[in-house]
């Protein structure tokens, strides 16, 4: 079985606290992981990362996302990477602890951009790092664009052009929030499935997620996650709280916690 796994910015960093760590939390949910895949040899596993209170900071003041077109665009797209690089260190550190053969397949290095989505990317290194029994990870970076100059990607960009080529069984996508809410902020109650072409007004619904997202937020997010589901047979797409006790561990051993995205 093949899994995408998203550590979301806001459970591993402190979103409303500039270039703030959770390391305590990162090692937990690191060491999930390795039980998961102690558990079953037979899961392979692509781990990507969110860029939290590192990379949203410097990108919401360059305006990165939008395209970098002078000098001081581009000192502020070298610094989103420095403080994106820096975060991503700091997960590979944890996913080492708990024993984990972890690889950053650099983002920057080596995806092309054109108009804000992935245009070309040589999978070779990570299509040999899952067969021969690595962890890749890949993380929200900046990345060279063919229209903008530069621009900024999601992991869940990357996921999405990973997804049209393995076509992965499952994506995971772990934050701080149990699922998906209806009324959000008030929170009072959860969807527990969303299938493409579900009748209720997300945008309303869903509302935005705290802290600084240059990338969208939940109803980007859940958007571009159902269009996956409508476009890859099978596939299974669950959001939920990686901050309660061992929900990481179900959901890698096929449970469902939270909020469930299906055909």
């Amino acid at each position: 079985m093949l899994c995408f796994l998203k550590l979301g910015g806001s459970l591993i960093t402190d979103k409303t606290r500039p270039y703030t760590a959770r390391p305590d939390r990162l090692d937990d949910l690191a060491a999930q992981v390795a039980g998961a895949l102690r558990a079953n040899p037979d899961l392979q596993l692509v781990l990507g990362h969110g860029s939290g209170s590192f990379g949203h900071q410097a990108a919401s003041r360059h305006g990165t996302r939008q395209g970098v077109v002078d000098g001081p665009g581009w000192a502020g797209f070298a610094e989103v990477w420095y403080q994106a690089s820096t975060l991503d260190r700091l997960v590979i550190d944890a996913l080492v602890r708990s024993g984990l053969p972890a690889v950053t397949l650099s983002p920057l290095a080596s995806v092309t951009a054109h108009d804000g989505r992935v245009f070309i990317w040589d999978l070779f290194p990570l299509r040999t790092a899952l067969g021969n029994g690595l962890l890749p990870v890949v993380h929200g970076d900046v990345a060279f664009d063919q229209a903008r100059g530069g621009t900024i990607l999601s992991t869940e960009d990357l996921f999405e052009h990973l997804a049209r080529e393995l076509r992965p069984d499952r994506i995971l996508l772990a934050g701080l929030e149990p699922g998906v809410w209806r009324d959000f902020p008030a929170r009072q109650y959860l969807f527990k499935d969303l299938t493409p072409g579900t009748e209720e007004d997300l945008s309303s619904a869903l509302g935005e997620a705290q802290g600084a997202d240059v990338t969208g937020g939940m109803v980007a997010k859940v958007d571009q996650m159902l269009s996956l589901v409508a476009e890859i047979p099978g596939l299974e797409v669950l959001i939920f709280s990686g901050e309660e006790p061992g929900n990481l561990g179900k959901a890698l051993a096929g449970g469902s916690p939270g909020t469930r995205l299906h055909r």
